[in-house]
């Protein structure tokens, strides 16, 4: 959420970094009901003053039994009273307001993100790997005899419908030996801490990350008032919920593993083959939780973290910074990874890591409190895939697979795959 005094001290600004996404100006119209609201609370403090002056004259009154003025003063306290009560309920009434409309308005892009309608105009910054050079034609991962039996989506539409897989035998020993290897990786060589976390939350985690009010159609709801989280994210980042961290505990730099369920609205009709877009999928999350001067070397950090992920595991890829136009909703900056894909013949994101500066930490009331003394400050806050297990799954049987119909695992799985290099008709030999 922004800041409203930022909003006041440069209107120009605010509206020109809408402009950068594509929309209409609103710092006129925020900063009228700004105003309206400021005004309704002086008026009920002033209200509030009348009151407390009468209240007081009232006893003076009864002392020195006048009981003419008695009566005329306790009349105007109840009036007051009620006054501000009705000036306090006006104030309450467009502070809620003023903070419905800021919930809607996404964050400013950093100066460097480069402007842009869509993803057409993402720009590509850094390569890694060579794709290898096949002589057969390659096939996408639900097509690899390797993998005939252990990816089953007859069984998961009857169980649950389109656009959910049912792994099994060595298809989904694989998948959960990418999620360990994943974790152990961010733990030991990355530093971060692991977490287990829940998948259902309150809705005030999803407010504080950015998901509600905008992109309440993405995400799913219980009957009971729970949300089921598109991404640990939510959880990881809203630690600090409500909280006044000291800033020896900064930076915070945490990973879970975790379900994650998205209803792909508007996705109609788009990577509908394969495994690719689910609607319950894996991923391992990364999460950053620092002081605002840190957050763009986090944010380097971060990259490099899921790159490494990449690379051990050697699957070729590209990293795109986003235009404003693809940036989403709570990001100041956004990079992508792509993993080459040789059954598309394309590259596929398979991680995104973004920093949103304070924008979630204000919506959520995280804050921090400098060593050096003085008022507790917002935090800043990352998060980014780390990755994707079910994408980075799609990778490895694609990028590995041979020309008999079998895959060849990459070396940093097989100990997790009890030593296993090869996967041949659904099995781990």
């Amino acid at each position: 959420m922004h800041d409203i005094r930022t909003i006041r001290e440069n209107p120009a600004q605010f509206d020109a970094a809408l402009a950068r996404r594509g929309l209409a100006p609103l710092s006129s119209e925020i900063l009228s009901l700004d105003e309206a609201r400021r005004a309704a609370i002086h008026a009920a403090e002033t209200a509030q003053a009348d009151q407390n002056a009468a209240s007081k004259q009232v006893g003076a009154a009864k002392a020195r039994g006048d009981e003419a003025e008695f009566e005329r003063l306790r009349a105007l306290v109840a009036e007051k009273k009620a006054e501000v009560g009705a000036m306090q309920a006006e104030a309450a009434r467009l502070d809620t307001e003023l903070r419905d409309k800021l919930l809607w308005v996404p964050n400013s892009p950093l100066d460097d993100v480069p402007d842009g309608a869509d993803e057409a105009e993402n720009v590509e910054i850094h390569r890694w790997g060579t794709p290898r050079a096949l002589n057969f034609k390659p096939l996408e991962h639900y097509q690899l005899p390797a993998v005939q039996g252990g990816m089953d989506f007859a069984t998961a539409a009857k169980l649950s419908g389109s656009r959910f897989v049912v792994l099994k035998g060595g298809v989904a020993r694989i998948h959960r030996a990418l999620a360990q290897f994943m974790l152990d990786l961010h733990v030991t060589d990355h530093g971060l801490t692991e977490a287990i976390t829940p998948v259902l939350v309150l809705p005030e985690a999803m407010f504080g990350t950015g998901q509600l009010p905008k992109f309440a159609e993405d995400s799913y709801a219980t009957t009971n008032g729970w949300w089921m989280i598109p991404t640990a994210e939510v959880t990881l980042t809203n630690f600090v919920a409500g909280e006044v961290w000291d800033e020896s505990a900064l930076p915070a730099r945490l990973t879970a593993h975790t379900n994650c369920f998205r209803s792909e609205a508007g996705s109609a009709g788009k990577d509908t083959a394969g495994m690719l877009r689910q609607h319950q999928f894996e991923k391992v999350e990364m999460v950053t939780i620092c002081r605002p001067e840190d957050a763009i070397a986090e944010h380097d950090r971060m990259v490099k973290c899921a790159e490494d992920v990449l690379e051990k595991l050697g699957l070729p890829y590209r990293r795109i910074v986003l235009c404003t136009g693809d940036m989403g909703f709570g990001a100041q900056k956004t990079y992508d990874l792509e993993v080459w894909l040789p059954g598309q013949d394309t590259f596929r994101e398979i991680s995104s890591v973004s920093t949103c500066g304070q924008f979630q930490a204000r919506r959520m009331n995280g804050r921090y409190k400098p060593a050096a003394g003085g008022k507790p400050e917002f935090v800043a806050t990352l998060n980014g895939s780390g990755l994707a297990v079910g994408r980075c799954l799609i990778a490895v049987l694609e990028n590995g697979q041979e020309a008999d119909g079998s895959v060849t695992l990459p070396e940093a799985l097989h100990p997790y795959l009890g030593g296993k290099t090869r996967l041949v008709d659904g099995a781990l030999v």
